[in-house]
């Protein structure tokens, strides 16, 4: 049977990464009784990350949907990435929620994926908890992080929590709504409320009023009661809170250790309390006449069981075995079994009341972002805002002849991640693959080879090829003449090189004259005739003080304005200098 609008309440657990979100989820599973243990991120056991990419890295990459119960309500859990380059997920989750819960760290603060995400929920006028997480850290400060909350994000956050102690020795926290304390249960289920330790009275008191003060402020009744010094019950501050939740007047803090499940129980306290139900809300996405319809904000793309839609129910009951229309396709699609997500696990359930959140499976052209209604209508179908893929990889297939299971498989994981882009550059011929990060694509990839069996090699683009341009007259006039120009020098240049090598041929000849003329010297010479330096021996000849040429001193400018000359000596024995 369907839940009734009133008792559900839609979350999206969304925030920097890093911040606790998944443990925090998972502590809320644990303590409302819907796991029976308390997994971690560490272990790989969490029920959000059951995927093995997220196990081995340690992080979420993609939204999971999960449910409890508590205080007999129905509470919808959408544990998003907090990762830039998975960011997907996190802006349709926030579409089609109530409310919002931020997990911040309390050593960081507030980071940058905090503040993105507070201004998308601000757009979408959700609802919004924070949940300051990781107090039992070094450098753990909650009145720290409380005090970046109001300057950095809104002056409209105000505590509903405290803890008790500090750091390592932090203890418990004190719920100051129904002004009761929760003590560290070391990774167990937390016990009922207990005293608040008389040495924090003084501080309770303190933060108790100013969250009075921010309360009363948005219910003039409660103002007037609350000035003239009467008491306020514990129903009529937790009404008056939820009302304020409800409008955006006020955004509670609450506090805690998500690993150690601590501070859980007044968090679920709160979200039941304070989260605004379908029923109490707008509809996210508006349809007019429509007695049956829903929306699409994620796909699963499962190699056994085919694509899984996710939707969540805007007006109406969905039933199993109906018919509904896609506004986008203008097709008709035969709804089968339905089911309710709990991570990888599904459980068959016949139908869906209106603000419900479920899934179908072999949807035969469903997408993410399509509207599905009960007959033909012309409405216009809400546009999600993904953000443009910032990087691209060319993709090639390890085996030849997988080109086409490669494009299939990679469409398939489009349809999951529609951040995901894949396309062919017109001038290179590539297969690129486009996302919002390095590891955006490479995760896709190992879904590829992991999912559907198919090896791919990622690898930079190529560079493109400069488009070429005809160029004007004038530009064309001027290159002819820089030919032209060009070739008279290339003309020149040749007829030098003829004149060099002519040069060089008459050098040739003279040397060859010069070896015969020193054989003839040698002969000639004897020690009481030296030969003294002529042009045929000079480079035999020593080149003593007496034998050296003596030759004029000239002027620095003279020589080099000019090459000095100088004469060989004629040698007495040898006849070459005269023939020469």
């Amino acid at each position: 049977m369907a839940v009734e609008p009133g008792k559900i309440r839609n979350v999206a657990v969304v925030g920097h990464r890093g911040t606790g979100k998944t443990s925090l989820v998972e502590a809320m599973l644990f303590q409302g009784g819907a796991t029976n243990r308390l997994g971690t991120v560490e272990s790989g056991s969490t029920v959000s990350d059951w995927d093995e990419d997220e196990q081995k890295r340690q992080m979420s990459l993609a939204a999971t949907i999960c449910h409890l119960d508590w205080q007999e309500r129905k509470i919808n859990l959408i544990d998003t990435p907090g990762d830039a380059g998975f960011q997907g997920d996190a802006i349709a989750a926030l579409r089609i929620v109530e409310g919002a819960l931020f997990a911040v760290s309390g050593v960081m603060g507030v980071e940058v994926q905090t503040s993105r995400q507070w201004q998308r929920a601000e757009e979408h006028g959700l609802s919004r908890v924070v949940f300051v997480n990781m107090l039992d850290r070094e450098r753990a400060d909650f009145f720290r992080a409380l005090a970046a909350l109001r300057e950095q994000l809104s002056d409209k956050c105000v505590a509903v929590h405290v803890p008790i102690g500090a750091e390592h020795e932090l203890t418990g926290i004190v719920d100051l709504l129904h002004m009761n304390a929760y003590m560290d249960p070391g990774g167990q289920r937390e016990s009922g409320p207990t005293e608040i330790p008389a040495e924090m009275q003084d501080q309770v008191n303190e933060y108790r009023e100013k969250l009075l003060d921010a309360v009363v402020e948005t219910d003039e009744g409660l103002m007037e009661r609350y000035l003239d010094g009467q008491e306020l019950s514990v129903e009529e501050v937790a009404h008056a809170l939820k009302e304020a939740v409800t409008r955006g007047e006020v955004f509670p803090v609450a506090c805690g250790v998500a690993s150690k499940n601590l501070g859980t129980t007044a968090l679920l306290d709160l979200l039941a309390e304070g989260i605004p139900s379908p029923a109490d809300k707008e509809v996210p996405i508006s349809v007019d006449g429509a007695s049956t319809a829903a929306f699409v904000f994620k796909t699963i793309a499962d190699p056994f069981a085919g694509r899984i839609n996710v939707f969540r129910v805007l007006s109406g009951t969905l039933n199993g075995d109906s018919t509904l229309v896609n506004t986008r396709a203008h097709s008709k699609e035969r709804v089968g079994q339905l089911l309710e997500l709990q991570g990888k696990e599904h459980q068959q359930t016949q139908e869906f009341g209106p603000g419900d959140i479920g899934a179908v499976a072999k949807l035969k052209e469903t997408m993410t972002g399509d509207l599905l209604l009960d007959a033909e209508r012309e409405v216009e179908v809400p546009q999600l805002g993904f953000p443009e893929p910032v990087m691209s990889f060319a993709v090639t297939p390890k085996s030849k002849g997988d080109e086409e299971k490669v494009a299939t498989s990679l469409r398939r994981l489009a349809e999951e991640d529609p951040t995901l882009v894949l396309r062919r550059d017109p001038q290179t011929g590539e297969q690129l693959l486009s996302g919002l990060s390095q590891i955006h694509v490479e995760v896709a990839v190992d879904r590829l080879r992991r999912r559907f069996g198919v090896d791919v090699d990622l690898h930079q683009r190529r560079a493109r090829r400069a488009a070429t341009r005809s160029r004007p007259a004038a530009v064309a006039s001027s290159a002819t003449a820089s030919s032209c120009s060009s070739r008279s020098r290339g003309t020149r240049a040749t007829s030098s090189w003829t004149r060099s090598s002519a040069a060089s041929s008459r050098r040739a000849s003279g040397l060859r004259s010069t070896r015969e003329s020193r054989r003839r010297c040698s002969t000639a010479s004897s020690p009481e005739r030296p030969c003294r330096g002529c042009a045929c021996c000079s480079s035999t000849a020593p080149t003593t003080a007496s034998t050296r040429p003596r030759s004029r001193s000239r002027s620095p400018a003279r020589s080099r304005s000019r090459a000095p000359t100088s004469r060989p000596i004629p040698c007495s024995s040898s006849r070459s200098w005269s023939s020469r």
